[in-house]
């Protein structure tokens, strides 16, 4: 029998929570679970309504894959690995059950580069179906999961791919021109803020990093103590009215602002502005979800590589923060009105593993290497789900990515 997203019954509870979400035990976990897939099964349903679910060549097959694809996640962490209560123990390389769908691996598993040509693909029902069927097994096994970090491993892993994933179809539907009308999938935009002066932070110390208890990414180990100087850092991410103004300066056309790499790009890409602007002087005008539309210059700048924020602060004699600036004031500035959450931030420096953590290979998230060219983005935007939106995440992404809900603040030279 197939069951609609509603089947998926979820109560209030502590299912936005960040932290609840890395130490959930079953009874939260399963409601996270639910909650996850239920927003999986509202987007797929968006994209078949918008016709963006074709079974064959190009773009448009994406989507459906990445939704298949997370329960195929889903379940060969779960449900068909013979080691998942071992938990970090647990060997990628260990034999796994046989999937409750015998096509799921040839359509969904990474390792066989599946090919969709020719109706080779699932239909979207087909997709729903597993979706459906794979999170009723994988409740089944959570409710006799040992309480432990251990055996709730593989349920806490699979609970943060999904999550992300909602994000990632976020940016899909953005950039396929798809305007996603169900409210409970996210906003359109950032939430309007009043504007504030920036802030001036006293020296202090923080801890970068994550400590052992619970899923801890690779990137975010270990937990080291780091002394961080006075800084001045933006209370909020720079907005478009204050980027128009090294646009109109002609930010676009002065090398000098810009990293030899990030020149480079300007010049062959052949901007003049970010990704999807069309206008900036007098009013803003974007593409978003496939229509030209105002936007308010107040709203955060979005869609911006590293090479144009790092610009930016060249051009107002600023800079970007480092992580340690930027986790100190969002632990210990917020009442003072430092806001984060809008859009993903980019930091200064190249991404790099923190000391010690280089080597880490964890089960689910496999060898942790940051490839050249990657910079780190911290904070989440407004299309991360809450539970997902924690402190002290990390994400490596390549310097030239504007395709991602990504902006920045600065801080004083």
């Amino acid at each position: 029998m197939t069951m609609s997203p509603a089947a998926f019954l979820v109560s209030a509870g502590p299912v936005d929570n960040p932290q609840a979400a890395r130490h959930a035990g079953r009874d939260d976990l399963s409601l996270m679970l639910m909650d996850s897939r239920n927003r999986t099964l509202r987007w797929l349903s968006a994209f078949e309504a918008k016709g963006c679910l074709l079974g064959g060549r190009g773009h448009a097959a994406v989507p459906l894959r990445w939704v298949g694809h997370a329960a195929w996640f889903q379940e060969y962490w779960t449900s068909r690995h013979v080691h998942r209560m071992r938990g970090e123990a647990a060997e990628e390389a260990a034999p796994r059950l046989p999937s409750i769908d015998s096509r799921a691996d040839a359509w969904f598993s990474p390792a066989l580069q599946p090919d969709w040509r020719d109706g080779l693909g699932p239909t979207a029902n087909e997709v729903r179906q597993y979706l459906t069927d794979t999170l009723e097994v994988t409740l089944d096994i959570l409710g006799s999961a040992p309480a432990t970090d251990e055996g709730l491993h593989a349920f806490r892993l699979v609970l943060l791919h999904e999550d992300r994933l909602a994000e990632r179809l976020a940016v899909a539907a953005q950039w396929l021109g798809l305007s996603p009308d169900a409210p409970e999938l996210g906003p359109q935009a950032p939430p309007m803020r009043a504007q504030r002066h920036a802030l001036w932070m006293p020296a202090g110390r923080v801890q970068l990093g994550s400590a052992p208890g619970g899923l801890v990414p690779p990137n975010e180990r270990w937990g080291h103590e780091v002394q961080v100087p006075e800084s001045e850092i933006d209370a909020q991410v720079v907005s478009w009215a204050r980027y128009a103004e090294f646009v109109q300066d002609g930010g676009y056309d002065e090398p000098g602002w810009w990293t030899a790499e990030g020149w480079q790009w300007v010049v062959e890409a052949g901007r003049r502005s970010p990704r999807g602007v069309e206008q900036l002087r007098g009013a803003v005008v974007l593409e978003r979800w496939g229509r030209l539309c105002r936007s308010d210059p107040a709203l955060p700048a979005t869609h911006l590589t590293w090479h144009e924020a790092n610009a930016w602060c060249r051009w107002a004699g600023r800079r970007l923060p480092t992580e340690a600036e930027w986790e100190l004031a969002a632990l210990t500035a917020r009442t003072r009105g430092f806001v984060w959450g809008d859009v993903h931030e980019w930091m200064l420096g190249a991404a790099k593993p923190y000391p010690g953590g280089d080597a880490q290979h964890v089960a689910g998230f496999g060898a942790f290497r940051p490839a050249a060219g990657h910079r780190v983005l911290r904070g989440a935007s407004a299309w991360t789900v809450r539970r997902a939106a924690h402190v002290k995440a990390r994400r490596f992404v390549e310097d030239l990515r504007d395709d991602l809900f990504c902006g920045f603040r600065s801080c004083a030279l």
